[in-house]
């Protein structure tokens, strides 16, 4: 289970690298200030909805990471359990 933790939050880094490279790449603001890219950032990225203010990549990368390995130890708790639950033996 620890394995499948480490997934969760490296695909919160990833998560977050990806969001960097598109708005580097982009070079405007291209998410608008409203909108479905906003959703989109809010919905994969909690930590975008916690201030206004800019925060530091890393601080963003490790809080990003952090919150994906927290919904991955629900996940996988709620998961083992009901994978023991439907055993008919």
């Amino acid at each position: 289970m620890k394995s499948r933790i480490a997934i969760w939050a490296t695909l919160g880094a990833l998560v977050v690298v990806a969001w960097r490279i598109y708005i580097s790449a982009t070079l405007s603001n291209s998410l608008g200030t409203d909108g479905v890219g906003r959703a989109l950032v809010y919905l994969t990225c909690p930590i975008a909805m916690a201030g206004r203010h800019p925060q530091g990549f890393y601080f963003v990368l490790i809080t990003n990471a952090a919150t994906y390995a927290l919904a991955g130890v629900v996940a996988e708790t709620m998961r083992r359990y009901y994978l023991i639950r439907s055993d008919p033996k």
